[in-house]
């Protein structure tokens, strides 16, 4: 959610450097931002509500700035409570994401000797750093701090004393990077892209300080220095790049050929020998990363295995049958999601072998996990997932066996983007859309729906066909347009069936399917390509939901209220 940049070194740029590192990292979701920077011995700042994307920066020349974007969670979205904050003296400036649990605790025992300016409880835990420091040097003040500190945090501190950026971590990510003559830590890997390749990622209950010359890394809970472990990553700056799109959304809905093609050649044999008919599979996963757990659950069971897909925010259904013999999937983009990572510590004590699928090297849930699969489908600067999604169902379709040919085709379909756009044109001011599968089309429902729901902001739902007669059948009025999902397998007679229930009731009634029906009122065309066909149906529905939020006058990147990455509960 929450966003962080920080740059020390032989620049007198910081300010602008903070700003841009900040911008590129908008996409996380956010509704006020802020810039701190030392000059002559002084700290000066400046905050602001509402985007930064056009956003010039007045403050002063400095070789040491710290930069945030927020999402609020304690107190509402004002000047007042962005960050940095600065301490009472004005010496020491602080940047925090996650939430302090025990602030009101902490702020009682405070508010006798600072004043508070602020809703936050980031403040709380700033002033509690201010007042260790009077009786400490400021790394040590951070670390007697952060002991203090309950819940999932990370904390940056710039002092008006000193060339140095402290900073601390529990849960939330940190990662410094690494450069000539500079160093620069950001919440987010991609937005040090442009400054290194080289970076360390920070983990929990450990605390570094940062010098234009130098990291040093110690233990929270020891003291003791750790020599740390630099990552080089390869990828590439142009995959964040708009392009020739008008949205990321658009573009990375484009991307998938490229992402889906390269899953596609590769064998995954160490992971398919984890996957066993006498194996329970457990698929954790939060949010759209949940709909392709959800696909992977009726893959992997309709090809004899035990599977079960589980939110991770509802992981303790099954904590105490998990066991060491069973094997825990989990998806995630980020690999970041709070819900995901607090699972699967818990989950990790009781041995099972955990495997993660994720776009992002280095991320919490890469470093947590025993066995790591990499989509290595880009940077995903839309709030909402496309290539992220496919890339999942790949991996899963070449997990059970299908075959590379049937992703290929699959990766290669051609849409027709006029249709697709004259069909948004004549729903977009509906109130209601509904989405209808069955079997391994059900998850697809559910992902389109959410797809639609997010950008566009129209109430759709997704319901598996079966259901339609207990309840979700009331909910159709004349005109409301319902997206069956009808692969020719042998879900097919069934959906259609279902597809005949809703217009009967006045549904308009959208096909997305191999073969024409006469029930169809609107028939998008996909190829037959037995399981993998569910790629290019989501593909369709990506589209859609991009063309209704376009045409409804809506930016489909950052839809209201929403964040890329979910680091705090």
């Amino acid at each position: 959610m929450c966003g962080i940049f920080g740059v020390i070194g032989q620049t007198n740029n910081a300010a602008q450097l903070v700003l841009e590192g900040l911008i590129k990292l908008e996409y996380r979701g956010y509704d006020s931002w802020g810039i701190s920077v030392k000059q002559d011995g002084r700290l000066v700042r400046e905050r602001h509500t509402g985007k930064i994307s056009q956003a010039k920066t007045k403050l002063p020349p400095s070789t040491i700035g710290l930069g945030h974007t927020r999402w609020a969670t304690h107190g509402g979205v004002t000047v007042g409570n962005a960050h940095p904050h600065l301490s009472c003296d004005q010496k020491l400036s602080l940047v925090h994401n996650g939430i302090v649990e025990n602030f009101r605790t902490l702020k009682e025992k405070l508010i006798l000797n600072h004043k508070f300016t602020s809703e936050t409880d980031t403040e709380v835990a700033l002033h509690l750093i201010e007042e260790k420091a009077k009786q400490l040097d400021l790394l040590s003040a951070v670390k007697a701090a952060f002991k203090e500190i309950s819940g999932m945090n990370a904390l940056i501190v710039l002092s008006a004393d000193n060339d140095e950026l402290i900073a601390v971590k529990n849960g939330s990510p940190l990662i410094i990077g690494l450069g000539k003559n500079s160093n620069f830590i950001s919440s987010d890997v991609w937005a040090l892209l442009d400054h290194t390749n080289q970076v360390i990622f920070l983990e929990d209950n450990q605390i570094a300080r940062i010098t234009a010359e130098s990291v040093q890394i110690f233990s929270v809970i020891s003291s003791k220095a750790i020599m740390p472990k630099i990552v080089t990553l390869n990828w590439k700056l142009e995959q964040s790049r708009l392009g020739k799109f008008h949205h990321y959304m658009e573009k990375e809905i484009f991307d998938q050929p490229k992402v889906l093609l390269n899953l596609a050649s590769q064998e995954f044999v160490s992971l398919k020998k984890l996957i066993k008919p006498n194996r329970k599979i457990y698929l954790l996963a939060c949010g759209t990363a949940y709909y392709a757990a959800l696909f992977s659950e009726y893959c992997l069971r309709s090809n004899g295995f035990e599977a079960e897909a589980v939110m991770a925010s509802e992981y303790q259904k099954i904590a105490k049958l998990v066991k060491s013999d069973q094997l825990l999937l989990v998806l995630s983009q980020s690999g970041e999601t709070i819900d995901v990572i607090n699972a699967v510590k818990e989950l990790k004590a009781k041995k099972i072998p955990v495997v993660a699928i994720t776009n992002v090297l280095g991320s919490t849930l890469y470093r947590l996990a025993d066995y790591q699969i990499l989509l290595n489908a880009g940077q995903e600067v839309a709030v909402a997932s496309t290539k992220a999604f496919t890339a999942k169902l790949a991996v899963i379709l070449k997990l059970i066996g299908c075959s590379p040919d049937l992703i290929k085709q699959a990766a290669q379909t051609s849409v027709d983007r006029e249709k697709i756009k004259n069909l948004a044109g004549q729903i977009k001011d509906s109130e209601h859309i509904f989405v209808i599968g069955r079997g391994l089309s059900y998850p697809i429902a559910l992902e389109a729906a959410l797809k639609i729901k997010e950008v566009s902001y129209i109430h759709a739902e997704g319901f598996a066909g079966g259901e339609l007669k207990h309840g979700p059948i009331a909910l159709i009025d004349k005109g409301t347009p319902c997206i069956i999902i009808a692969p020719l397998d042998d879900t097919y007679t069934d959906i259609i069936s279902s597809a005949h229930e809703l217009k009967a009731r006045g549904g308009l009634i959208i096909g997305i399917s191999p073969k024409p029906d006469a029930v169809f009122d609107y028939h998008l065309s996909v190829p037959d390509l037995q399981a993998a066909t569910a790629i290019p149906e989501i593909i369709i529905a990506q589209l859609l939901a991009y063309d209704l939020a376009v045409g409804r006058g809506l930016n489909p990147d950052k839809p209201r209220n929403l964040a890329k990455s979910v680091t705090v509960k």
